[in-house]
């Protein structure tokens, strides 16, 4: 029988010769590695111990139209702590929060609670993100190994707000989201230069003296169409204007018709590009360009061109609007502002009526009307050079209602955004031509080398020049006393214009919200710029004349100081601040009145109680320094008993020396129905001023123009 204990002693020797066979594999190992591909293994670490890091570019400034710096770069420089570097002593980290808190104020407390909450075995804490240069400096000169400096570059945007709509911003990555800085982003970022580095064991970079190096490109400047004291204009007097009426926001364009060229374009509320805050992201949104809206009556451009080159009016052809001022069409009540009684076209236009522009349009073909909006812009891209443009909506003829036309000619079921009304409204202004809008006029290298040069553009002929010469008058008469946009008038220059007052379309119907706007261009017979003010939900009017045309006229004649084109003897005359006349506000409820003065920037104060404006001092078109103060005196509608009934009397406002359109305003505030008798300015009423006439009867106003020369700075309103 076999010994168990021999089988044992065999496996134990074997297991031990196994156990014998590692270190001899491990020597042999070690010699071949060391002796025999030493050389070839030591040359492969190396080269996986080299690395690349990247060497910032600078990004491309951007320039407004006189090389003004609207846009640069700064250097921010951030510190973190290692505190795990070996040999490191106590006495050197307090050192290092030392010197930081003598630059930032902080305490050196405050640093040491940094690092101890930071987690265990952490390497990189950061004490300060942004430190001054002094203090970069100051930390440096220690030159102690457990500081980490970094430099970073930073987009800096100059005048804070001032056309930041327009400029856009970058985010962390310093890449553009918005405006300039996002449709031009790859010409503005340049390209990344290249250092090669050694990484050591633990992963830590040291330089290489001599090591190869690729130099950064910057990236290309961006020379702008905007003018920086235009731009500052417009933003100033689109801000009070919003402020003035109430409003939810504003819009404000001005652009050169010639050439395509943006001038000026600004939004408010805005926002600081240097300081994005999350609770100002909705301002951050360019109206101008990607608000879609119902344009209201500034689409009547489109009906008068295409009827008169189609030869379906003649600007004499009379209409007559209903007595009530209400037509039913197609069982939809179309109504005007106020009763218009009988019109000439041309009147149509710079009375702004509804009703006889839809029954002009209403002789149009479909495709005929629809095509001369398409050509005039609508319901495409204008093609400017910004990012996040909506190209508006218009839906093709064989989509229509019965009731789209002739809602369509009057600016609604037809949505655009305020940069193709512009544009639109430059090509009336540029003899027909419609021109591509455009910002950036010139890309320029590191060097100042010319490397793209915009050269503008005509996309099509949209309108003949005759039917221009025909058509200039109406919209000239726009901005006169009488017309819609007396509130937009600058003594002394021609301007050609349109108001604009559309409902909003809100949750699937109609509310009782408004945008009000006009849009204007001068001098008539070279327009030199186009401008647009646009209200959402002003509260003080919902008449584009009203709140919209005071902007664009404190924009116009505050411009016109800058252009030496323009007439210098005009601006001072405008700009002299002693004397204005006093608006007729006797008659008007208080609201109306104090929106009327906030408009002319009169001061008033009260006496009495009551909803109503009884009288004033000084009276209407009297003299006035521009401090002081109109006084008005208030009351209330005075009633009577008659036959047990009770009813309402007013005292008849005085309306001599007022516009017709600031007679109607007056009277109908006051509750009496108007029958006009010519046009022009009040010269004869009945009953006289001061009467008590019973309210929702009807008082004769008799009208007559008068010369230019007579009259001041605008003092009314219109639609």
């Amino acid at each position: 029988m076999t010994d168990p204990s021999k089988f044992t002693k065999a496996r134990i020797l074997i297991v031990l010769g196994i156990i014998m066979l590692f270190p001899i594999a491990i020597a042999m190992q070690m010699v071949r590695i060391q002796a025999l591909e030493g050389s070839e293994l030591r040359n492969l670490w190396d080269a996986q111990a080299l690395d690349a890091i990247p060497i910032p570019a600078q990004r491309g400034r951007i320039l407004d139209t006189k090389g003004r710096i609207l846009v640069s770069n700064t250097t921010s420089y951030s510190i973190a702590v290692d505190p795990l570097v070996p040999n490191t002593r106590p006495e050197q980290i307090t050192s290092i929060l030392q010197t930081l808190s003598k630059h930032t104020g902080k305490s050196v407390d405050f640093y040491r609670q940094r690092i101890r909450q930071a987690p265990t075995g952490a390497r990189y804490i950061v004490l300060e993100r942004s430190i001054p240069r002094e203090a970069y400096v100051a930390i440096k000169d220690l030159r102690l190994r457990n500081t980490i400096l970094e430099e970073q570059y930073r987009r800096r945007y100059n005048y804070e707000s001032l056309a930041a709509h327009v400029l856009g911003y970058v985010n962390h990555q310093v890449s553009g989201q918005m405006g300039l800085e996002s449709s031009y982003n790859n010409m503005l970022r340049g390209r990344d230069g290249e250092q090669q580095v050694q990484r050591d064991r633990l992963g830590r970079i040291r330089s290489m003296v001599g090591a190869p190096r690729r130099q950064p490109v910057e990236g290309y400047t961006l020379k702008t169409t905007i003018d920086a004291h235009i731009q500052a204009i417009v933003e100033e007097e689109l801000h009070q204007g919003v402020v003035r009426s109430r409003s939810r926001y504003g819009t404000a364009i001005v652009i050169d018709p010639r050439t395509g060229a943006i001038k000026a374009m600004a939004n408010y509320p805005t926002f600081d590009p240097n300081v994005l805050r999350p609770e100002e992201a909705e301002f951050r949104r360019n109206y101008a360009i990607s608000d879609m809206i119902e344009p209201g009556s500034t689409f009547k451009l489109v009906t008068a061109v295409a009827a008169v080159e189609q030869r379906m009016v003649t600007l004499d052809e009379v209409f007559d609007t209903p007595e009530n001022g209400v037509r039913m069409i197609h069982g939809q009540a179309m109504r005007d502002h106020n009763p218009l009684g009988s019109l000439d076209f041309e009147n149509v236009i710079k009375k702004s009526s509804n009703i006889a522009t839809a029954e002009v349009a209403m002789r149009l073909p479909r495709e005929t009307f629809f095509q001369y909006a398409r050509n005039l812009g609508f319901g495409t891209h204008t093609g400017i050079d910004l990012s996040f443009e909506e190209t508006g909506r218009m839906q093709r003829p064989y989509q229509w209602s019965n009731v789209t036309l002739p809602w369509m000619s009057i600016g609604y079921e037809v949505q655009v955004t305020p940069l193709q009304m512009v544009m639109a409204y430059s090509a009336f202004a540029n003899n027909g031509n419609l021109m591509r809008p455009y910002i950036v006029d010139e890309i320029l290298d590191e060097y100042g080398n010319t490397v793209q040069k915009t050269r503008p553009t005509t996309i099509r002929r949209a309108i003949r020049p005759e039917t221009i010469r025909k058509l200039m008058p109406a919209f000239e008469g726009v901005v006169t006393e009488d017309g819609t946009a007396e509130f937009a008038r600058i003594e002394g220059i021609t301007i050609g214009g349109k108001t604009g007052t559309a409902q909003k379309f809100i949750d699937g119907r109609y509310q009782t919200r408004y945008r009000a706007s006009f849009i204007g261009f001068y001098p008539t017979d070279e327009p030199q710029y186009v401008v647009m003010v646009l209200l959402d939900e002003p509260r003080t009017s919902i008449y584009g004349g009203f709140v919209s045309g005071p902007i664009f006229r404190q924009i116009t004649s505050r411009i016109m100081g800058l252009d030496e084109n323009l007439q210098k003897e005009i601006v001072e005359e405008i700009d002299r601040p002693m004397l204005a006349r006093a608006p007729q506000v006797r008659g008007l409820s208080l609201e109306s009145a104090t929106g009327v003065l906030d408009q002319l920037r009169i001061r008033h104060e009260t006496e009495g109680n009551g909803t109503v404006v009884l009288a004033q001092s000084p009276a209407a078109g009297e003299e006035i320094t521009r401090g002081q103060r109109v006084k008005l005196t208030l009351g209330n509608h005075h009633p009577i008993i008659e036959e047990g009934q009770t009813r309402v009397r007013s005292e008849v406002p005085a309306l001599s020396g007022l516009s017709m359109r600031q007679a109607m305003m007056a009277l109908t505030e006051s509750g009496f129905e108007v029958q006009m008798i010519g046009s022009g300015t009040v010269y004869a009423q009945f009953p006289q001023a001061g009467a008590l006439y019973e309210t929702g009867r009807e008082v004769t106003i008799r009208g007559r123009a008068r010369s230019m020369n007579t009259l001041t700075t605008a003092t009314a309103g219109g639609r």
